[in-house]
């Protein structure tokens, strides 16, 4: 090869070089350049798909893009959570990450923890209460707690699964209250309305589940909430005390919603995309549909997502351990 020949190569793989690396912001700055998928662990009609679907619609109009939702159930959550970690780290698939990220790993069902994914925008949260029936005679949670303490096994609850969220949340209670959760047998149900249900009835005594999925019932004066597991009153029912104020407890536990990205998304990408969910999270539009519905409306950015899927994390797998769950 001709030493021309061998400075025009040259020459070309330098201005290979310089385009690729001028390449990369100006692909950044084009985002979103095409339609953005929305992945849903969790089933059409829910409350998940539905949080979704209206996050999607609110933040297509501000990144010029379609945001299509796309359910991808299975493996109580698995196969939806590992969909979004294992998409293309491009802005171009996220997903969202709800509370059982915080719980699954330590059942054995994934390695998958909040640490696999960039934390966008946590959007959604519905801390636990504790209900009982109307007629029930306890006018307090701590009366209510001091009757399970005293008469272990005697007392039952439901509201999930075994293990779900709300069997978590109310063994959580009773541990940071030195009551062994065994004291309160958990009886599984398919969910929260199952499980109140059966309360009403007298089949359980206790429904540890969220205010709204309770709202129906408590409005209907067939049951009463004694607390809310969360550092503030609610907005739906701002007279149920918190923990805090009732029996100065500092245990709070919630069933939440987050939008999160692959693991090592471009910074510029991951600011825009935090961006427009944090304009959609906090719109009238978003806070007004949340409210007709009754879901708690909360809104933390990347950084403090983070920090909060590793308390959950953390406080999740301590309980689960105590109840036995933990593989």
């Amino acid at each position: 090869m001709s030493i021309r020949s061998r400075r025009s190569l040259m020459a070309a793989a330098v201005a290979a070089v310089a385009l690729s690396a001028l390449s990369f912001p100006a692909a950044a700055q084009n985002y979103p350049a095409r339609p953005i998928t929305l992945i849903v662990p969790w089933g059409a009609g829910g409350g998940t798909d539905a949080t979704a679907r209206i996050l999607a619609s609110l933040m297509e109009k501000d990144l010029g893009q379609p945001v299509s939702v796309v359910n991808r159930t299975g493996g109580n959550g698995v196969v939806g959570h590992a969909a979004i970690a294992s998409a293309p780290p491009d802005g171009y698939t996220i997903g969202l990450a709800t509370v059982e990220i915080a719980m699954m790993h330590w059942q054995g069902l994934t390695e998958l923890t909040g640490a696999s994914y960039t934390p966008i925008g946590l959007v959604n949260a519905d801390p636990a209460g504790v209900q009982v029936r109307a007629d029930a005679p306890y006018k307090t949670v701590n009366e209510l707690l001091a009757a399970i303490k005293a008469n272990p096994g005697k007392f039952k609850a439901s509201g999930t699964g075994q293990g779900g969220i709300w069997h978590l949340a109310i063994a959580g209670l009773l541990r940071d209250q030195k009551i062994d959760p065994a004291a309160l047998p958990w009886v599984p149900s398919n969910g929260a309305a199952p499980g109140l249900q059966d309360m009403v009835a007298g089949g359980v005594e206790v429904a540890p589940v969220s205010l709204p999925e309770a709202r129906s019932l408590i409005d209907a004066g067939k049951v009463k909430s004694l607390a809310i597991m969360d550092a503030k009153p609610s907005a739906l029912y701002p007279n149920v005390p918190t923990l805090k104020s009732a029996i100065g407890s500092d245990w709070t536990m919630a069933a939440w919603r987050g939008i999160v990205a692959p693991k090592g998304i471009p910074a510029d990408v991951r600011d825009k995309l935090a961006a427009a969910v944090r304009k959609a999270a906090t719109s009238k539009e978003y806070t007004d549909f949340m409210a007709s519905r009754g879901f708690g409306v909360i809104y933390a950015g990347p950084d403090d997502f983070g920090k909060f899927m590793a308390k959950a994390d953390t406080d999740l797998g301590a309980t689960m351990k105590a109840v036995g769950l933990v593989k």
